[in-house]
């Protein structure tokens, strides 16, 4: 049987945490940034956990489940 392959897409967006869990960044950071308030630009900026109906699918394309 031949190896699995990582979906390239998926491992330059998302990393895994020391406990398993997924983090992705936030969209809506690139451009049109000045109609977007400060804080919002700043909240944007933070990592977030993806969410677990779709950690499964995030895994299994980064071969990690």
């Amino acid at each position: 049987m031949p190896k699995m392959k990582t979906n390239s897409s998926a491992k330059k967006r998302f990393k895994l945490t020391g406990t398993g869990k997924v983090k992705r960044a936030h969209a809506f950071k690139n451009h049109i940034l000045t109609k977007k308030s400060h804080k919002r630009k700043k909240a944007l900026g933070l990592m977030a956990v993806v969410d677990p109906t779709n950690e499964q699918r995030v895994k299994r394309m980064l071969c990690m489940a």
